[in-house]
């Protein structure tokens, strides 16, 4: 049930967010020109990871995926919000960050372990968070990670 009522709170805040918060042009690229990419880049992992969960890509929320790839974070409810929680250990500042992270805490207290580890992942690693990533898909996903010091699971 809180699964579906933060699913439901996404869905509702995804266009709004898109047209009045994100000032980002999108990338307009498709998954089968993310693909093309080299296999170890980030784009080329980026294209994979949109396939594989049926996902296209979102006008001005490209980065938002690219952080799943980096972080190696999952799609659940919970990962979404340990995802945020990584964002935010790595000094990322949003009205949406911080939404998804008070409402996600309030549902899923059970799930405190799992954001709290997140974010000290995030603080440990080297800031990413405002890169310019479509200028990265062509780099080694392995090297962006390692530069940055990103750990996944």
């Amino acid at each position: 049930m809180r699964s579906i009522l933060l699913e439901f709170l996404y869905e509702c805040s995804k266009i709004p967010y898109q047209k009045w918060f994100k000032k980002e042009e999108p990338w307009d690229i498709s998954i089968s020109q993310l693909l093309k990419h080299p296999k170890s880049s980030l784009g080329f992992h980026l294209g994979t990871f949109l396939l594989q969960h049926d996902f296209t890509p979102q006008p001005k929320l490209e980065n938002h995926d690219v952080f799943h790839v980096l972080t190696k974070t999952g799609i659940t409810v919970p990962e979404e919000i340990s995802m945020q929680y990584y964002l935010m250990g790595n000094g990322k500042r949003s009205i949406y960050l911080y939404t998804v992270i008070f409402i996600g805490t309030l549902l899923y207290p059970d799930k405190f372990r799992l954001f709290k580890t997140a974010y000290r992942k995030g603080r440990n690693a080297l800031t990413f968070h405002q890169l310019d990533f479509k200028k990265l898909l062509n780099q080694s996903l392995d090297t962006i990670r390692i530069t940055f010091l990103i750990t996944i699971k």
